[in-house]
């Protein structure tokens, strides 16, 4: 099964989950969007009510935020892959429940196994606790980190510059940064692929005798 096929699979097993209680009183499941080349893989928290509607990640007004933040990075939306820690809208835009998080976490492992994206950048605490639970997105925002080889890049989510403006210096800044740690991990990548094996040894022409 290609990439491609792969996401389109867990996208039809999320549009029809009913693992945890978030499917209840949804509109659309959202799986994610975006190719299965993508090199950076954006996670956030959970949709919200324009994308409950439109099945789509990142469609309200932190979306425009984030197709804004892209454009300074020097990336378009549609060569990255935007995904969610869970697929449905909790109610009232409450924050995911462990158990929640927990029921979609099989789909998002399996997302990111089909990319296999060069960089992945957490937007918001709930998608940075995957990777660093202890921590506090204030205080490493925008430091890239290598976890089981592969370079995560936690940062603040935009909606959070949208309820708090002195935020949206911070996250211009950190998503400024990309191209240079996607060089950085693509770096680091190449170092550590296998070398191809040798060429074997030509074998040595010897003159055949005419008796």
């Amino acid at each position: 099964m290609s990439a491609a096929e792969a996401l389109a699979q867990i996208a039809a097993e999320v549009n029809v989950c009913t693992q945890c209680k978030l499917h209840r009183g949804t509109i659309k499941a959202v799986p994610g969007e975006g190719p299965a080349t993508a090199k950076i893989m954006f996670i956030g928290e959970a949709p919200g009510f324009n994308e409950d509607r439109q099945g789509r990640p990142f469609v309200g007004a932190a979306g425009q935020f984030l197709s804004e933040l892209l454009a300074l990075a020097g990336l378009r939306r549609q060569d990255v892959f935007i995904t969610n820690v869970v697929k449905h809208r909790p109610p009232n835009n409450r924050d995911p429940e462990p158990d929640e998080i927990a029921a979609c976490g099989l789909f998002l492992e399996r997302q990111i196994a089909a990319i296999d994206p060069r960089v992945i950048v957490t937007l918001g605490r709930f998608s940075m606790a995957k990777w660093f639970p202890n921590e506090r997105i204030s205080r490493i925002h925008g430091q890239p980190r290598w976890v089981g080889g592969r370079l995560i890049v936690p940062m603040m989510h935009p909606a959070a510059a949208l309820h708090q403006p002195q935020n949206r210096p911070l996250i211009e800044a950190d998503f400024q940064r990309l191209p240079e740690i996607l060089a950085q991990a693509e770096r680091e990548l190449a170092k550590r692929a296998p070398a191809p094996p040798p060429e074997p040894d030509e074998p040595e022409l010897t003159q055949l005798s005419m008796f």
